[in-house]
């Protein structure tokens, strides 16, 4: 796409040169001269350059290093002038690397991955004793199971500065965002470690109110005649929703939509609607009722993290401290069998019970 009809990107000071080769039309370009001239870059610079090659969009790119758009155009245009040659040809749905942009990708990618092995190894010579550990997790699972069991964890682990990141989109373990991730999609990246925690199974549920407003629905098809509630956010098919209850669409069907499983656990309690939700949810007292309707479904959780953090104490131990708090044998409903969750109530410890009741996995209703 970096043919006559592409526009080249533009600086403050008019086009960026184009070198001879390029000019040519064809003539193989000196990828040791373009690559010779890394010194004059920017570290920073290149991160910025590496995401919104990935992004395809200067847009994205900023959303995802939270900055201004007009601050990464700045830093991708000094990027340029640095290399002396254009790296990016705009397009109506964003950008797209040129030649020589293609040609520095990967060994930009190579540099990326050469420096975070570096930070790796310094941070494996860190104090055991003390410092941080970061977990990235999605939204639901980091704030209604991962966070009460954290503060004991912190009781008795004082020293280790836990960063609990809940967001729908991971984080990229590899570019050091995270020192691991839970999270129901397997990495792109082969040098990752993969466990499986468990298996989160999710069933159709509404809250009392609900039902003796609007009735119970009896089977599938009375789904129509039904509110649902829906949350939508990144890693999350929005037509999964349909799927789950067997019809063509749920445009019309949705009364609340949010990007939040907190928001959308609580609408479901509220009585805004039938919404789909953890087998466990009315096992630990949030007043929901299981409805027999839509199929089973399930998503497996995976723990992901570089083979480097396991070479630093505290952060070995959180990863075990992962494995423990997910154990399908002491938490049932994290079994790959579903059990209906009528089933389950009787099959939650007691300590469990007395720890996670009403108002750790959602706000009281009022």
């Amino acid at each position: 796409m970096t043919g006559s009809g592409s526009r080249r990107l533009h600086t403050s000071s008019g086009a960026v040169g184009v070198s001879k080769s390029s000019q040519r039309g064809g003539a193989k370009i000196d990828q040791a001269l373009l690559e010779s001239q890394v010194s004059r870059v920017s570290w920073d610079d290149m991160r910025v350059f590496l995401t919104c090659a990935e992004a395809e969009s200067f847009r994205k790119a900023a959303q995802t290093l939270r900055l201004s758009s007009s601050t990464v155009i700045r830093r991708i245009e000094r990027f340029e002038r640095a290399l002396g040659t254009p790296i990016f040809d705009r397009v109506p749905d964003g950008v797209v690397l040129t030649t020589e942009g293609q040609l520095f990708l990967e060994s930009a990618r190579e540099m990326e991955r050469a420096c975070n092995n570096v930070l790796r190894r310094q941070s494996a010579r860190e104090a055991v004793e003390r410092g941080p550990v970061s977990i990235s997790i999605t939204e639901g699972l980091g704030s209604y199971w991962v966070m009460p069991r954290l503060v004991e964890f912190q009781r008795h682990y004082p020293f280790i500065h836990v960063n609990l990141r809940c967001a729908m989109e991971s984080a990229d373990v590899l570019r050091l965002e995270a020192d691991m991730a839970v999270q129901f999609s397997m990495p792109d990246s082969k040098e990752l470690m993969v466990v499986k925690l468990g298996r989160l199974h999710l069933h159709s549920f509404a809250s009392h109110e609900y039902l003796q407003n609007y009735g119970t629905p009896e089977n599938g098809a009375d789904i129509a005649q039904h509110r649902l509630v829906q949350q939508v956010a990144p890693g999350l098919d929005e037509r999964a929703l349909a799927g789950f209850f067997g019809v063509d669409s749920v445009e019309n069907l949705v009364a609340i939509r949010t990007n939040a499983s907190t928001a959308h656990f609580y609408a479901i309690e509220k009585g805004g609607g039938i919404g789909v939700l953890p087998t466990f949810a009315a096992a630990f007292g949030s007043p929901v009722v299981p409805l027999d309707i839509g199929k089973r479904y399930h998503l497996d959780i995976l723990l992901t993290y570089h083979p480097d953090a396991r070479k630093t104490a505290r952060r070995a131990l959180v990863i075990d401290w992962l494995k423990r708090i997910f154990d399908p044998k002491t938490n049932p409903w994290f079994r790959d069998e579903f059990i209906h969750p009528n089933e389950l109530l009787g099959k939650v410890p007691s300590a469990a019970r007395e720890n996670l009741g009403k108002g750790y996995f959602s706000f009281l209703p009022v």
